[in-house]
């Protein structure tokens, strides 16, 4: 599994590294193969500040320090959490950047109603953007694969448009 997210790894990190900004994660139902994945690549030290599994509410306050105003504000896997889960690791750990992601891995929906499959992905840093994606599958291990990923691809384009708006490539 983790063989399939290290290109993507591979090239959010050069993306941080040529830049000299860092990154954090807050993960939930992707458990932790988002930051693995960064990790996995070397010269990760370069820009992975790191991470945590928050897999549930005490965990996201006790790790990242996520407000009880955050945690009322918006309910698990929806794209606000998300948002809020990335900047908080992003404010705990001193990155530059923070990955949020909140879902449903499966084989089940979660006690919201969502279906397996379904995950939200927040990015925030010099800009911020969330996704929703939803595979309809009840594979548990592909879901998280396909979250993982799908965070991957997120933090890369926010950084490359952050670069892009900033006059940069």
């Amino acid at each position: 599994m983790i063989q399939d997210l290290t290109s993507l790894a591979a090239s959010a990190g050069a993306l941080l590294a040529e830049r000299g900004q860092t990154v954090a994660v807050a993960e939930s139902s992707s458990g932790g193969l988002i930051a693995a994945a960064l990790l996995a690549v070397p010269g990760a030290s370069a820009y992975f500040k790191g991470g945590g599994v928050v897999y549930t509410g005490a965990s996201k306050q006790l790790l990242i320090g996520l407000s009880e105003e955050a945690m009322a504000d918006a309910r698990a896997a929806t794209e606000a959490h998300a948002l809020h889960l990335a900047r908080a690791a992003r404010d705990r750990l001193g990155a530059d950047w923070g990955i949020g992601e909140t879902g449903a891995a499966g084989p089940t929906g979660n006690r919201y109603g969502d279906p397996p499959g379904h995950s939200c992905i927040g990015v925030v840093g010099p800009l911020s953007r969330a996704v929703t994606v939803s595979t309809g599958s009840e594979d548990r291990a592909a879901n998280m694969v396909a979250f993982a990923a799908a965070a991957l691809e997120l933090l890369a384009d926010c950084v490359t448009e952050s670069a892009r708006l900033q006059g940069g490539r």
